[in-house]
């Protein structure tokens, strides 16, 4: 049986979710198998699924047996059945065993007016399932001593400080700004703020309960990024009208402003973020917001109040800002009753808001205690490398490799973002091309810092002191002073140049540029690497239980067999410096020896050639994709292969057959892929897709900077 942990809250408002979502997150990050596991389910009044269930099966690969419905836990009980009640969550709790997790994380119940008796079950199922016992608290407005002492009585409910199952505590919500009733209080409400909770330094210096025995397993700060809600989350708790969507799932509300001052007054609070509350018949605000929103800054939507409507000829001269992704919605209430109403909004996460989970785990992960953590990993046999996993790596080896990444579209808005997210997390040093005005502007539009570890290069200022380096490296092309100084407008080729003069360690672009524009200067002046002949690619796919590498799916559209071969040898060499186990399969439509014809015969060729270049490599092939990846399809098409049903390299034949798969796994089962990652370059050279994220370009960035590194 795997080790488990029941995570109990010692009050009311503890920020159990985070927690559990937290502490999910961190093992996955470690490589650990989790699992998830909710005795009694308890949602929310007007929702039919219990939350953490809802939102873990959406985000995680783990499987999630169904909890016991409430009705029917308190129907046992009511009976005298409690017995039979704990059977049956040792039952479930078994279901959610059969992947063999090494960890599972149980989530206990929080007591409430009418279920007052969720610590007893949440003792009798820790003990059913012999469970270790985390508590979870949130200090408010208590002070250290009081703290330390609720936590005593809470803990001796389980067994007491001394007692070995009982492992310690989990603070959640310090140093968070707090009304006058305790509650933590957003930066979107009106109420002054009249203290904060303590810090994890105060409560650390403090303590007289937390040692060796009862431990102080992690101390999560306030971020007010946790608990931003969407417009359109607002929008519903408020019972608007939506008059114009707009981007309306996307932005969220970091703060309100009341605006009914004059527009002298009113301009000031016009920043990225902000939720304008306004009468609809101010025409003087609703405007000075439209155009705000035109020029670019991210404003989170304009509330009209009052039940009242601009005429049409005004809205009319918003239509950019409308356009451009500014929500307008309208209330019936007037502007200080509809002020006062947004703070009451739950801090509840959304189970839709996959953004703002993604943050709450990320910030929770990163509060635990690394060192109580890494007691947890156990397992020591065949593992997958998990999507969490392979993302928290990236980023830690990109840290490690502290490599410069040049990104010739500077002034655009995914990008700049990338690169402050870069920056900040200490991922790659990034030099952006462009005028400085511009992208400093287009920060500011989105609230973004441009602080260390970001420079900004004007191609105008530098331009032609690469000259005579380009006339040198195509002077066999005919190339002279002024067709250089024309190619040097491009600024992809002048990144190439700054990367090939070793001012930079590696270049990323793409965003808004095609493939063959980002990678046609770098096959001019990098070229291949030494012990290559060709440039290939491979897309990181991120499964929901495992990532697996794909190539190639972007550059070579029909490769011969000597091709194909190169093409496996660098995607499992990829794989290997990424962490993944390289098993490669060669795909066809035929597995072994049970079809003809020429493409298959290339496949076949492809993997003779490539084994006796690389008898270290597990490679097989011809497999079909289902014999690659079933297990139960390996065993009656491929028994004896060593790859077959367990690949993680899958390399297609062409580039028709790669590029459909890809997209067609990426969008149907809702799969992250990052890439396309080239191979063969003697410098690192990335494209990103012209639809990418700012996350996709952040961890291309941070593969570029581990790539350089490799180098």
């Amino acid at each position: 049986m795997p080790h488990s942990i029941i995570i109990a809250p010692a009050g009311l408002g503890t920020g159990l979710t985070t927690t559990v979502l937290g502490l999910v997150q961190a093992l996955e990050q470690m490589g650990v198998r989790v699992g998830f596991f909710k005795p009694i389910a308890q949602p929310r009044s007007g929702e039919a699924l219990d939350r953490t269930v809802a939102i873990l099966r959406s985000t995680c690969a783990c499987l999630i047996a169904d909890p016991i419905p409430m009705r029917e836990a308190e129907h046992l009980v009511s009976e005298g059945r409690r017995d039979e009640l704990l059977e049956r969550i040792v039952e479930r709790f078994e279901q959610s065993c059969q992947e063999s997790p090494e960890v599972v994380i149980i989530e206990g119940l929080v007591s409430t007016m009418t279920q007052p008796y969720a610590n007893t079950i949440n003792r009798e199922v820790a003990k059913a399932l012999d469970s270790d016992v985390v508590l979870v608290a949130s200090p408010g407005l208590d002070s250290l001593d009081a703290l330390e002492d609720h936590l005593d009585i809470v803990a001796r409910f389980y067994g007491g400080v001394q007692d070995p199952k009982v492992l310690g505590c989990i603070l959640n919500k310090l140093e968070a700004p707090l009304d006058r009733e305790g509650n933590p209080r957003p930066d979107m409400a009106l109420e002054q703020t009249v203290a904060h909770s303590p810090s994890l330094e105060q409560i650390r210096s403090h303590s007289k309960l937390f040692g060796d025995q009862f431990r102080l397993l992690g101390g999560i700060p306030w971020d007010a990024g946790m608990v931003a809600p969407r417009v359109c989350d607002l929008t519903e708790y408020l019972d608007a009208k939506v008059l114009s969507a707009g981007a309306i799932g996307q932005r969220r509300v970091g703060r309100i402003a009341l605006c009914a001052q004059t527009l002298e007054h009113a301009v000031a609070a016009l920043q990225p973020g902000t939720l304008v509350i306004t009468p609809g018949d101010r025409h003087d605000i609703i405007l000075a917001t439209c155009l705000a929103a035109a020029n670019g800054v991210e404003l989170a939507g304009l509330v009209l109040t009052d039940g009242l409507l601009p005429p049409d000829s005004v809205l009319a001269l918003g239509e950019r800002a409308f356009s451009g992704g500014l929500p307008l919605v309208q209330v019936g209430s007037d502007s200080w009753q509809t002020a006062l109403n947004i703070p009451r909004l739950s801090l509840e996460i959304a189970i839709d808001d996959l953004v703002r989970i993604n943050r709450v785990r990320e910030v929770a992960a990163a509060h635990l205690d690394p060192d109580w953590l890494a007691s947890l990993r156990s397992y020591s046999g065949e593992s997958h490398l998990s999507p969490a996993a392979f993302r928290y790596q990236l980023v830690q080896r990109a840290r490690q490799a502290n490599r410069r990444i040049v990104l010739p579209e500077g002034s655009e808005p995914r990008t700049v973002k990338a690169a402050a997210i870069c920056a900040a997390r200490g991922i790659a040093h990034c030099t952006l091309l462009g005028q400085r005005e511009e992208i400093e502007q287009v920060a500011r539009n989105q609230g973004v810092t441009l602080g260390d570890g970001i420079d900004i290069v004007d191609p105008e200022r530098v331009r032609e002191r690469y000259v005579p380096r380009l006339v040198e490296l195509r002077r066999h092309k005919g190339m002279n002073e002024r067709q250089a100084l024309d190619e040097l407008q491009d600024n992809v080729m002048l990144g190439t140049l700054m990367l090939e003069q070793d001012e930079v360690d590696g270049l990323v672009s793409g965003a808004v540029h095609t493939t063959a524009n980002t990678i046609r200067p770098p096959l001019q002046l990098i070229r291949t690497a030494a012990n290559t002949t060709l440039v290939s690619s491979v897309f990181f796919m991120l499964l929901p239980d495992q990532v697996l590498v794909y190539g190639d799916c972007a550059i070579n559209p029909d490769p011969n067999a000597a091709e194909l071969a190169d093409i496996a040898i660098q995607s499992a060499d990829s794989a290997h410096a990424f962490g993944i186990e390289p098993r490669v399969a060669m795909i066809s439509y035929s597995t072994g020896s049970s079809g003809q014809g020429a493409d298959v015969d290339k496949v076949r060729r492809a993997t003779e050639l490539a084994r006796a270049k690389r008898p270290d490599l597990l490679i097989d092939g011809p497999l079909q994709y289902d014999a690659a990846i079933m297990e139960s399809v390996a065993h009656s098409k491929a028994p004896d292969s060593p790859v077959a049903g367990r690949a993680t390299v899958f390399i297609f034949p062409d580039l028709n057959t790669g590029n459909t798969t890809y997209k067609a796994v990426q969008r149907s089962a809702g799969v992250i892929s990052i890439g396309p990652m080239l191979q063969g370059m003697r410098k690192p050279v990335n494209d990103l897709s012209r639809g990418a994220l700012v996350e996709d370009i952040v961890f291309t960035i941070a593969l570029t900077a581990i790539q350089a590194a490799a180098n």
